[in-house]
């Protein structure tokens, strides 16, 4: 019987023991003749795992963050800040000039007035609450071949126009009045307002009424400047930086930041029609989030051996050591068709509306490997990278099959011992992987759904994992020919 063939269906029947029974003792099984005999066999083992404080992360995320809140866990404060470009549409126009209604002194078009919106999805904390945020006008656009951490500010890094916009702006998330907007469906759709109806002066030193006549300004005078989006932000609008100066008790998940500029049209010599022009934040865009945690707080959870933490944004990580030499011991020519670990949920005895979610996924990897997966914008791929998705049910994560990992791990230590009786010295953490939250991203393909995008979840989330002083059981289930 061809050995490839037998070697599957013993990884079919090891994985239906597994995931029948986790703590399974030794088994053996004979699928064929005296002569072709395949031995399955499970051991479990036990893994160790801390927390880790994650400090900073990379920036990637079709959602900003903008707001600062307590940490009902610690009572520390979160803060994040957020910056976003605008993208402008191939075979954007504008109107004539001369249809525009309203002039100024010299007979030249202007708008009527100019905002910027930022339209969120959702949010966490006391939507009451007031919050206070100054709008930075950037002077440079970031560059979009550079990947940001979430410790990166613009304004420290001399993005900023020093001589540009710099409002002040006050707003609860919650008020029909001044942060709601009907959609094409009659609904209310929350969002942040900040009117730029302030004389605005131009690098040039060119002054307008407000921000929006600029814009226009420049179309007619360089209409070669809207011809694609990269001209756009490095000739009329770079961006613009919201930070947070003051509130507390919201953060706002920002989905879809807008640059709007109204204006009136003259139809007939008796006829005007109020216009509006919109940029949109886009995901062809860049948009990036700074976070800014309490250190000190970060620490003493880190510190508490009860438990392993997983917090997000920019928080904390857990750390496993994957016992790979003793998972091998003695199997070194068997293969391992199952690799299972479970890693349980602490609930949260705190009573409160406001304690943070448990993530939605946990990204398993190599710990060497975090930087270059999210910068390299990876997807997990099963072998060396996996993701699991919190059982609510069962309350846990389960990584049901980490064993191509554990074997390349054991490979990578092998074959470079061999090469250098030193590789343990420069690859301490040969045997280390990271639980990292994030965000997941699906396409579908014949009706398919295929991982497509992985990200550092940014959101607000927070968990316990059994862990810590507490070992972590891993189970194995092996198979050798007779």
């Amino acid at each position: 019987m061809n050995i490839r063939f037998m070697l599957s269906i013993a990884a079919a029947v090891a994985l239906l023991l597994i995931s029948c029974d986790d703590t399974t003792d030794d088994i053996g099984i004979s699928l064929t003749d005296n002569a072709d005999q395949i031995q399955i066999s499970s051991e479990v083992f036990t893994a160790t795992s801390r927390s880790v404080a994650a400090k900073s992360i990379v920036s990637r995320s079709s959602t900003g963050y903008l707001g600062r809140i307590i940490d009902p866990e610690t009572g520390a404060h979160i803060t994040a800040d957020f910056m976003t470009q605008f993208f402008c549409f191939d075979g954007f126009s504008m109107i004539s000039p001369d249809s525009i209604a309203n002039k100024d002194a010299n007979g030249e078009a202007i708008a009527d007035s100019c905002e910027l919106r930022l339209f969120y999805n959702s949010y966490y904390g006391d939507s009451l609450a007031t919050m206070k945020l100054t709008v930075y006008e950037m002077g440079t656009p970031m560059p979009e071949d550079i990947k940001y951490y979430t410790d990166f500010s613009p304004l420290k890094e001399g993005y900023v126009r020093e001589d540009g916009i710099h409002k002040d702006h006050a707003y609860t998330l919650i008020n029909k009045s001044e942060t709601r907007e009907k959609d094409s469906t009659d609904s209310y759709v929350n969002n942040i307002r900040m009117p730029l109806n302030d004389p605005y002066t131009d690098k040039d030193g060119v002054t307008y009424n407000n921000f929006g006549t600029y814009v226009m300004r420049q179309y007619y005078s360089h209409p070669e400047y809207f011809k694609s989006t990269i001209s756009f932000i490095n000739h009329v609008v770079p961006g613009f930086y919201f930070k947070m100066t003051g509130g507390l008790g919201s953060m706002a998940y920002v989905i879809s930041p807008q640059l709007n500029i109204f204006y009136s049209q003259r139809i007939k010599a008796d006829s005007i029609a109020s216009k509006l022009t919109l940029f949109s934040g886009t995901e062809e865009v860049l948009q990036t989030t700074t976070v800014s945690n309490d250190e000190e707080a970060i620490s003493q959870l880190v510190n508490d051996k009860s438990c392993t933490y997983i917090k997000s944004p920019s928080g904390i990580f857990t750390e496993v050591t994957i016992p790979v030499d003793e998972i091998m011991k003695g199997h070194e020519n068997d293969t391992i068709n199952s690799a299972k670990i479970i890693f349980n949920r602490i609930n949260n005895g705190q009573a409160s509306q406001y304690n943070l979610p448990a993530p939605t996924s946990l990204l398993m990897l190599e710990a060497d490997s975090v930087a270059a997966f999210f910068e390299g914008e990876k997807v997990a791929n099963y072998k060396d990278s996996y993701i699991s998705t919190y059982s609510a049910s069962l309350n846990r994560y389960a990584f049901n099959n980490i064993s191509g990992l554990v074997t390349a791990m054991y490979h990578a230590k092998t074959e470079g011992v061999k090469s250098d009786p030193n590789w343990l010295s420069y690859h301490p953490n040969w045997n280390k992987v990271m639980l990292i939250p994030v965000t997941t991203t699906y396409t579908t393909f014949d009706q398919t759904s295929v991982l497509s995008g992985v990200s550092n979840d940014m959101s607000l989330t927070s968990t316990r994992l059994v862990g810590g002083d507490t070992p972590i059981t891993i189970s194995v289930i092996y198979s050798s020919f007779k």
